[in-house]
């Protein structure tokens, strides 16, 4: 690669971390707890409210940091939040700073992408038991009465489902 590619391509991821560290408001949409780290068993600092609007700022992982309007700042999970992801332009922005709103949301808006990683031919031709595991998950089993009553208690109903066709 040429010394100008090299450049242009420093430059380029430069100016993209500049524009992820830019704060972005986006709205709670389920109440959630703050929490002092990115980590489930992190100290939590307090709860946001449904609908609450914070500004973001760095992302770790499927955790975001965020400031509160009443100046709290921690991190919640993304999922919990959505952004506004408007590129258009905001009122008083002109030149440059419009390219940066049209860089930071794109013309489509924020996205969210997630996914589970599956089993491949190789993993489950090299797949070993674990009888740990095995007796462990048998711990979790209830009997059929069990499971009746439980039903019972909450909203739960009945329900057939039929089998796929074998094709």
């Amino acid at each position: 690669m040429s010394p100008i590619r090299v450049l242009a391509a420093s430059v380029a991821l430069a100016l993209l971390w500049a524009l992820s560290a830019y704060a972005e408001p986006a709205t709670v949409v389920r109440a959630t707890e703050l929490k002092k780290a990115p980590a489930s068993d992190a100290q939590t600092l307090g709860s946001l409210e449904e609908s609450a609007t914070v500004q973001t700022a760095e992302r770790r992982g499927g955790w975001i940091q965020v400031k509160t309007s009443a100046g709290a700042s921690g991190w919640v999970k993304f999922l919990a939040l959505r952004f506004s992801g408007s590129a258009a332009p905001k009122a008083g922005d002109s030149g440059m700073a419009q390219v940066f709103n049209v860089a930071r949301g794109g013309t489509s808006g924020t996205q969210a992408t997630t996914g589970v990683r599956g089993l491949d031919a190789e993993d489950i031709s090299s797949a070993q038991p674990n009888a740990a595991a095995l007796q462990q998950m048998d711990g979790y089993a209830v009997n059929v009465d069990e499971a009746g009553r439980f039903a019972a208690s909450g909203p739960l109903q009945a329900q057939s489902v039929a089998y796929p066709a074998e094709e």
